[in-house]
């Protein structure tokens, strides 16, 4: 079965499919989906995000989001790496956030990792992006995988370094979600409306 390409939005823009309706989607999908993201807490944010996504809607996790900043203290890695277990219960009575405690426990796991770090994470995860050349725009949804062997590298390095929750294919949508990878279709206005920056020196 083939994927869907580009559809039109009301506002006369084509997007990638995911990215049209509801709003939260559209909002999310043009001015910050493939943005290249470099900060340290910005990163950590979005490891946090896609490990808890697993097994759940994307567009669940979106409209939970400014819940999740306030439970994790914006997602300040030292802030969350001092969390004890009075804060992993608070966490778990939270309903503003998904509550498993195997997620959040990894997420204090994964800011102390960060902590441990002897390089910042932005020039650790960088390292991995792919040279974009290689990498053919997506015409339709079919197009984009899953995984790659850029993803999978990234995965083992993340998981060397002490993350959880950071298997190939969340490496992936992670990826993407930094502006690591355009994913955006060929289609796409967004395809490409802000250049990728790669490895160490990105703003």
């Amino acid at each position: 079965m083939s994927g869907q390409g580009t559809v039109r939005g009301d506002d006369g823009r084509d997007r990638c499919p995911w990215g049209d309706r509801p709003s939260d989607y559209r909002d999310y999908h043009d001015s910050e989906w493939g943005r290249p993201v470099t900060s340290t807490d910005g990163l950590f944010e979005r490891i946090t995000l896609e490990a808890f996504q697993s097994g759940l809607s994307w567009l669940t996790i979106l409209r939970k989001r400014p819940a999740f900043r306030a439970a994790f203290g914006g997602f300040a890695p030292a802030t969350v790496a001092a969390y004890g277990g009075g804060d992993v219960a608070r966490l778990l009575a939270d309903r503003g956030i998904v509550r498993n405690r195997a997620k959040i426990e990894a997420t204090l796991s994964n800011a102390r990792a960060v902590l441990a770090l002897d390089v910042p994470l932005a020039d650790l995860m960088w390292e991995h992006a792919p040279d974009p050349a290689a990498h053919p725009a997506p015409v339709t949804s079919a197009d984009v995988p899953a995984v790659t062997a850029e993803s999978t590298a990234l995965a083992a390095e993340l998981k060397r370094r002490g993350f959880r929750f950071v298997g190939p294919t969340t490496a992936y949508a992670l990826m993407q979600a930094v502006g690591m990878v355009d994913g955006h279709l060929a289609g796409c206005f967004a395809r490409g409306a802000v250049a990728l920056r790669r490895r160490r020196g990105s703003p």
